[in-house]
C-alpha cells in the first residue's frame, strides 16, 4: 500500500513539474509597449506592443484598461473591442510585434484632464512584462502650438539620424549607421537603402545567393562619383527604389550586390568643415529578397560566401518600414511610428542633375515624413515674414511629393575669403522658412536659428516653429 501511495505521489508531482514546465517555457520572451506615453492627434491611433524575440506560438496578451475622466464607447473606443475594464489583443505565431488601435471619439476641451492608460497584465505563453508596462494616452484637443528645439545630430560628425513630431514636440534620435535595409509596410513590397551612410546596390543576373561575388568599385559613392541608378530616388518616391518591388514569383527576384557606404568619420575636421563623409568603409554583403505570405524573406551573405542566412521581416502598418542590420544581423529600432514623427535631421545622398546625373553626399540635410503623409515647402522673407505668415497664406500646392523640400535649403557651406577665394563655412539662411503639414493635417511654420557653434564647430542645429491657425 505504501508502496501504490509512493507511485501515484511521484506521478503527481511528475505531473505538476511538467506543467510548470510548460506554463514557463516560454518565459525567455519579454513583451513592452513601445512607447509610455502619446498624445492624441489623430481619431484613430495605432497603439503597438513589442516582442523580445519572434513569438514561438500564438496566443494573446491581456491589458487592464485605467480611465481618467473618459468612458468607453462614450470618449474612446478599441480594436479588439474592450469589456469589463480589459482588452485581449491576439497575436500570430512568429510575430515580432503586435498592435491595437485606440479610437478617440471626443476630445478634451479647455483644462480638461482625460486620458487612458493600457496595462499589461498577462500573456497566454507566459512571457515577462520587461520595460514599458504602460502606455498612457492623453486626449488633445490640438497639437503644440509650437517650441523652440535642438537637434542632437551629434556635432561636425553627424552620428544620429534625429526624428521630430512637432505636435509633441518629441525628438527621437537613431545612430544612422545602425541600420543597412528598410523594409516598407505599405501595399506594395519594396526595399530601401540607408542613404545616410552613402550606400548602393547593383541588380545581378543570378537568383543564386550562394554564388561568389566580387566587390565593384564603381559603385563606391563619394562626393561627385557613383552611379544615380543605384541609390534610391532621392524625392522619396518609394517605387523607385533601385532595388526593383519583390515579386511573388522568387524566379524574379534577382541577387544584389550591397555596397554598405562608409561609418561617420573617426576625428573632428577643422572648424568651419563638416566631418560626416569620410569614415571607414562598411564593406560588401549580397541580398536576394523574396515574399513569404504576407512578410519578407531576406537571403544575405558576405560576397566571398558560398552558403547564406535567412530572416523573415514582418511588415508593421504602424511604422513606414522595419529596418535591418546585415551587419548585427538583426532587426533595428530606427523610426517612430508613422503618424508620430514630421522632419528628419540626417546626412543624406542626394543626386546633383545635369547631363550625367551623379550621387552627392549632403550633411545637414533635412527630410520630411513623405511616407507618412507629412510634407513641406519653402517661403522666402521677401514674399512673406515669418511672424506675419499665417493659416490664411499658406499655398497647399506646394506641398509636393518630394521628400526635400527642406533638404539642405536651410544652410549654406561656405563664404568668400579675404582673397576672393571662397572658404568652408557654415551659413545660416535667414531670407527663408518653411511651411510643413504634418499627418494629422495640422499646419506649422518653421524657421532655422543656427547651424554651428559660436567658433564654427557644425552639426547643432536649432529652429523654432509655430502652430498656424
Amino acid at each position: 500500500m505504501k508502496k501504490n501511495f509512493a507511485l501515484i505521489l511521484s506521478f503527481v508531482l511528475l505531473a505538476f513539474t511538467a506543467c510548470n514546465s510548460d506554463d514557463d517555457q516560454h518565459s525567455d520572451v519579454a513583451v513592452a509597449f513601445a512607447e509610455a506615453s502619446y498624445n492624441l492627434t489623430n481619431d484613430a491611433t495605432p497603439v503597438q506592443i513589442k516582442f523580445s524575440k519572434a513569438a514561438p506560438v500564438a496566443g494573446t496578451i491581456t491589458l487592464d484598461i485605467t480611465e481618467t475622466a473618459v468612458a468607453y464607447n462614450t470618449d474612446y473606443t478599441t480594436s479588439p473591442a474592450g469589456a469589463s475594464k480589459k482588452v485581449v489583443v491576439p497575436f500570430a505565431q512568429g510575430a515580432t510585434s503586435v498592435e491595437f488601435t485606440f479610437n478617440k471619439i471626443k476630445n478634451a476641451t479647455g483644462t480638461e484632464v482625460k486620458n487612458v492608460v493600457f496595462t499589461i497584465s498577462g500573456t497566454s505563453l507566459g512571457a515577462q512584462i520587461s520595460g514599458n508596462k504602460t502606455i498612457q494616452l492623453n486626449f488633445n484637443e490640438a497639437a503644440s502650438l509650437g517650441t523652440a528645439l535642438a537637434a542632437e545630430v551629434g556635432g561636425p560628425l553627424q552620428p544620429n539620424q534625429v526624428y521630430v513630431d512637432l505636435s509633441s514636440g518629441k525628438m527621437t534620435t537613431a545612430i544612422r549607421n545602425s541600420w543597412d535595409l528598410g523594409f516598407y509596410s505599405g501595399t506594395d513590397f519594396r526595399v530601401v537603402l540607408n542613404s545616410s551612410v552613402k550606400m548602393a546596390a547593383k541588380q545581378l543576373t543570378t537568383i543564386n545567393i550562394d554564388e561568389v561575388q566580387v566587390a565593384d568599385e564603381t559603385m563606391i559613392i563619394s562626393q561627385g562619383t557613383g552611379i544615380a541608378s543605384q541609390i534610391d530616388d532621392p524625392t522619396g518616391d518609394i517605387t523607385k527604389t533601385t532595388i526593383a518591388a519583390v515579386s511573388a514569383t522568387d524566379a524574379d527576384n534577382k541577387v544584389y550586390l550591397l555596397y554598405l557606404g562608409n561609418k561617420p568619420a573617426a576625428t573632428a575636421p577643422v572648424l568651419g568643415k563638416e566631418g560626416a563623409v569620410g569614415g571607414d568603409a562598411r564593406g560588401w554583403k549580397k541580398i536576394r529578397v523574396l515574399r513569404s505570405g504576407s512578410d519578407y524573406k531576406v537571403q544575405y551573405a558576405d560576397i566571398a560566401a558560398t552558403t547564406h542566412e535567412e530572416i523573415v521581416i514582418s511588415k508593421n502598418s504602424a511604422y513606414n518600414f522595419t529596418f535591418l542590420s546585415l551587419i548585427d544581423k538583426k532587426v533595428v529600432n530606427v523610426e517612430p511610428q508613422k503618424n508620430q514623427w514630421d522632419i528628419n535631421f540626417t546626412t543624406f545622398t542626394n543626386i546633383i542633375p545635369g547631363a550625367t546625373p551623379t550621387p552627392y553626399f549632403y550633411p545637414d540635410f533635412v527630410n520630411s515624413n513623405l511616407n507618412g503623409n507629412a510634407k513641406a515647402y519653402q517661403v522666402l522673407t521677401s514674399a512673406f515674414t515669418y511672424d506675419a505668415f499665417t493659416l490664411a497664406n499658406v499655398d497647399n500646392t506646394k506641398f509636393t511629393a518630394d521628400q526635400r523640400n527642406i533638404g539642405s535649403n536651410w544652410r549654406g557651406t561656405s563664404v568668400t575669403g579675404a582673397d576672393g577665394i571662397p572658404v568652408s563655412q557654415f551659413v545660416l539662411r535667414t531670407d527663408r522658412f518653411f511651411v510643413i503639414k504634418d499627418p494629422a493635417g495640422n499646419v506649422y511654420k518653421l524657421r532655422f536659428t543656427g547651424g554651428a557653434k559660436a567658433d564654427l564647430e557644425r552639426g547643432h542645429p536649432t529652429f523654432q516653429y509655430a502652430l498656424l491657425k
